[in-house]
Parts: structure tokens; sequence; C-alpha cells
């Protein structure tokens, strides 16, 4: 068994982890943090998790490491970094799912994220948990930094498209992906009142979203040069899921057969599916499970190649994928734990 501690259990990635870990066959959560929870028992604040936990919610400095095998962090930016090197130091290993240790760049974190970074000694060790691209680093890290959920669709819809050479014009690519309310986290703002989002579709931080440099990294990484994108992100009036649509250049219209050349790069990926030519995906196709869906089209054939990608940004894009890196990291199925079917209606 994994022995298990989650720091900030109460946000809805928190909650997403107790969900899947309590269906994990090698799972045993020990702890569950909470400052503002601490003492109350967490099937009162979860009542779906009744009959699966009996623990009581504990003030994060109460968390004793001796034992534990994996903590992961559900935090909001800037907490986990504060802590990390403790954490580490006891032996732990950690999947953070935070974006404190996603950004290599120390100055272009801080730059996006309005605070000076707490532990920029550990940022160059951290493996990016993307398993699509990072599989065998993640086997061997102490200190996961689990992707972004805009950036974990956005990477791979693309990562086929970048890992040949001379296929797409890397300066063009426009990614426009559109969220459920969850991916804004738990927020008492006027914003994402029910009132404020029903009935209505919007665009936001259109002039910049603090994701956008995680994603050219990853791209970048991938492509092994500098990748430019235009990421405009909306909210949609759901709980969950992101539809991202993207826009690429085709450099050569007598290119590769593009859907055969999506299905090869992901044939043995347990958590991509590549849809049959014409189709494209649903967010009710991957509601409340790990996988990614995935659809090519070349309109008209003409030079423009739209990929569309459909995850739940609170499995595949948060949670899930954190639980597929300790999947990863303990030498086990990748899929244990995992292979819940997407909840339709």
């Amino acid at each position: 068994m994994i022995r298990i501690a989650i720091i900030g259990g109460t946000g809805y990635t928190g909650v997403e982890l107790l969900r899947l870990l309590a269906q994990h066959p090698q799972a045993d959560v020990c702890a569950i943090s909470s400052r503002a929870e601490a003492g109350r028992p967490v099937a009162d604040l979860f009542p779906n998790l009744r009959g699966h936990y009996d623990l009581c919610f504990c003030d994060p400095l109460d968390v004793d490491y001796s034992g534990i095998d994996l903590v992961f962090f559900a935090t909001p930016h800037g907490v986990a970094q504060a802590s990390m090197a403790e954490v580490l130091a006891s032996g732990t290993r950690v999947v953070d799912l935070s974006a404190d240790f996603r950004i290599r760049d120390q100055q272009t974190w801080e730059k996006w994220y309005g605070q000076d970074h707490q532990c920029p000694e550990l940022i160059s060790e951290a493996v990016y948990g993307l398993p699509e691209v990072n599989r065998e680093q993640i086997a061997h890290a102490r200190l996961i930094a689990c992707p972004g959920c805009y950036p974990t669709g956005i990477q791979l819809g693309l990562k086929p498209l970048l890992e040949t050479p001379g296929l797409i014009d890397l300066k063009t690519i426009v990614a426009s992906c559109a969220s459920g309310a969850t991916g804004a986290g738990k927020q008492a703002k006027v914003d994402f009142l029910l009132t404020e989002i029903s009935d209505s579709f919007k665009p936001y931080a259109v002039g910049g979203h603090r994701h956008l440099p995680e994603i050219e990294q990853g791209l970048s990484d991938i492509c092994g040069e500098p990748v430019e994108l235009t990421f405009v992100p909306h909210l949609l009036p759901i709980n969950r899921g992101i539809l991202s649509t993207i826009y690429v250049d085709l450099q050569d219209k007598s290119g590769p057969d593009y859907q055969l050349l999506f299905e090869k790069a992901y044939a043995r990926e347990p958590f991509v599916d590549v849809l049959p030519a014409g189709v494209q995906p649903s967010l009710r196709s991957v509601k409340g499970s790990n996988m990614c869906r995935i659809g090519v089209a070349r309109p008209q054939g003409r030079s423009k190649l739209v990929v569309t990608v459909a995850e739940d940004n609170l499995t595949k894009g948060a949670s899930g994928q954190a639980i597929q890196n300790m999947n990863i990291m303990f030498g086990i199925n990748e899929t244990e734990g995992l292979a819940s079917v997407a909840l339709m209606p």
C-alpha cells in the first residue's frame, strides 16, 4: 500500500483526489489537511465520501510525514513551495498539483504569479508530470509538478504535430479553450455566481493567462525549438470540463495523413483516445474520467488543421493525472484506480 497525505483537501482538486483514491486498491490515505476545517470529519464536508473515509481534517502543521510515501499538494499557488524543502527532507515523494514548480524560469514564474518564489533551489529538480511526454523521468522523480488543466489538453493536442519537424508554422498556433467553473477553484467572487455565468459564455484573460508560459515551455520542449501560442480561454456555464479547439497552419499541403499521424502517436497511450476521422469530442464523453479525447480535421482540405481536445479539468486536467503520476512513480499499473467510465448523461 502507498501511504498518502493530502495537503489542502477541501478544494475541488482535493475532493477529486479523495474520490479517486477511495477506489484505488493500493492507496492508503493517512492524513488530509485543512487549516479552516481542522477537526471536522471529512465525510461531514463531503457526504459523497461517507463510508470511504473516517478521518478528520488536520492542520497542515500537524501532519507527521514519517512513514508517508507520497504527499499530494492540492493547494493554491505559493503554498507548496513554502514547505516543500521540509517535506522532501523527510524522505517522502511529492506530486504538486499547484503551479509552484511547473515553470523552470524563476523570473517568469514570479512575473506571472505576482510573488517571489520561496523555494527556487528545487525548481530545476521538479519533473513536469505529463506522462505522455515525461514518463521515464516521472518514474524516478521525487518531486512532480503536475500540469495545469489548459496546458494538458493543448500539449496533447499538438504533440504529434511538433514531434515531426517542419509540419506546422510554430508562430501562428491558436488555441481557443472553454472551461467549466471549477477551473477557477473555490472562490467567493461575483463573476462565478450562478446568476452571472448561467446562460452566458465569455472569454477572459485574453491579454495574457498565467498558463501561457507553462504551455509554451512544454510545446517548445516537445518541439526542440521555440513555439509561440495565441491562447484565449473562455468560461462555460457548466461545472467541469475543458474543450480546446486548436488551429495550426500547415507548412506543406502535401503533408502526411494527419489522422493516421495522431492515431500512431497515441496508439499505446491508455488515457488518450483519438476519435475516428470526422468525429469530434464532447465534454460529456470525458466527464469524471481520466480520458482525453482528440478529434482531427482539415476543413476543405486547405492549409489549416483543426485539432479538438476534450478533457475533464478535475481528472486528466488535475487529480486524475496526479494519480497517474503516482502510479508511474511507484511502479504499478498506470491505469490503477483510474478506469472509471465517463458519466453520461
